[in-house]
């Protein structure tokens, strides 16, 4: 309507309000790939940890399935700490006052 392209639009307008959204999805849905890890490689027959954890289920060993769970829950927190602290660098609104 004013003559400004459609990739002005969306890079200009469009971009800024949805990058907050995609940035958290992005670093939530990461936590599903973790758990789809070991469910793929037991499918394939993949070497990996997650066929490792699921054989570790069956022989009941205990301190490896711990240590598994802690490992992932661990990356898991991470990349969350890591998407929270992204926000401030992303909009500058939720920035503290820098008086």
């Amino acid at each position: 309507m004013r003559g400004i392209s459609e990739n002005k639009i969306l890079l200009r307008h469009v971009l800024p309000n949805v990058l907050l959204p995609l940035v958290t999805i992005l670093g939530l849905s990461f936590g599903s790939l973790l758990g789809g890890t070991a469910v793929v490689e037991i499918i394939y027959n993949w070497p990996g940890l997650g066929n490792m954890a699921v054989k570790a289920i069956a022989c009941r060993d205990f301190p490896l399935i711990q240590g598994y769970v802690l490992m992932i829950s661990l990356l898991y927190m991470t990349i969350n700490i890591l998407v929270d602290l992204s926000y401030p660098l992303i909009d500058p609104r939720l920035r503290e006052n820098e008086s």
